[in-house]
């Protein structure tokens, strides 16, 4: 009896994995089949480096704490770039919803939180990947093609990536209509990237502005990036912040986005 038990389990197991792979597939055919729109997400990385970062980095000058704007600039852009996909598996689920599609899919013989995960994990390999095809501009940005920096930020961004897909994911979630949806995400994500020192460093902020920057969790996801980088700068850029170690921060990173999808997955299980 404890065998078959076991055996149970464990068929269970492999059905929910396959479930939850299926789901994931279909958000990678979702962004392979559209390519016009993987293309425009990536020209904005190239469009905020050349003319954003060429445009203001005339304007500041070339010292401590920014140095060369476009180094600067670059850890900012990886992280919007990563953002993008992750809004757009949010906007996604609140299309299904109002589509039909989401009602078909939670009637299969299945957990809720394995379609849950499926879908979160296909938003995170989207972003990851379209994350680590913007690493080819950091010549632009005057930095290295070191290969232990390379990967290092791939994987930075496959973590940030993951979290950000959970939170906008657990926001869909909780958001009945998608006109709403997309005016919280509006509402929130906007000024959290402008207080994450993604274009210009909090320490320059007044001190209302700063403790708001430091309230912010994408000040924490964009600062290990910079950890990463200030090695391979040669002193040419003090992009250290008084911050937490990146481990620490990373590893916050990833309590953040476990708790948003076990929260997400709950909201989910619970819907009708």
């Amino acid at each position: 009896m404890i065998w078959i038990g076991r055996a149970g389990a464990r068929r269970r197991m492999l059905w929910e994995t396959r479930a939850a792979g299926v789901v994931w597939r279909r958000e990678i055919l979702r962004c392979l089949r559209n390519p016009a729109q993987v293309a425009l997400v990536l020209s904005q990385p190239l469009i905020y480096l050349v003319v954003l970062g060429t445009g203001l980095g005339s304007l500041i000058p070339d010292a401590p704490p920014v140095g060369d704007y476009r180094t600067y600039l670059f850890p900012g852009v990886l992280v919007m770039t990563v953002y993008l996909p992750a809004v757009a598996t949010g906007v996604s689920i609140a299309i299904d919803r109002e589509t039909g599609f989401l009602r078909e899919m939670l009637v299969a013989p299945v957990h809720r939180a394995s379609l849950l995960a499926g879908r979160c994990a296909g938003g995170t390999t989207v972003a990851a990947c379209q994350g680590a095809l913007v690493l080819a501009l950091a010549g632009v940005a005057r930095l290295p093609y070191d290969p232990a920096l390379l990967v290092a930020l791939a994987a930075e961004l496959t973590l940030i990536a993951f979290t950000m897909t959970t939170l906008v994911t657990l926001l869909a979630v909780s958001v009945g209509r998608r006109q709403t949806l997309h005016a919280v995400l509006g509402f929130t994500l906007t000024p959290m990237i402008f207080l994450s020192g993604a274009l210009f460093p909090v320490s320059g902020l007044p001190s209302w502005l700063a403790g708001l920057a430091l309230a912010n969790p994408l000040t924490y996801v964009i600062d290990p990036l910079r950890q990463t980088i200030a090695p391979y700068l040669n002193g040419r850029v003090s992009m250290t912040t008084g911050q937490p170690a990146a481990v620490r921060e990373l590893a916050v990173t990833a309590v953040v986005g476990l708790l948003a999808l076990l929260l997400a997955a709950r909201r989910m299980a619970r819907a009708g």
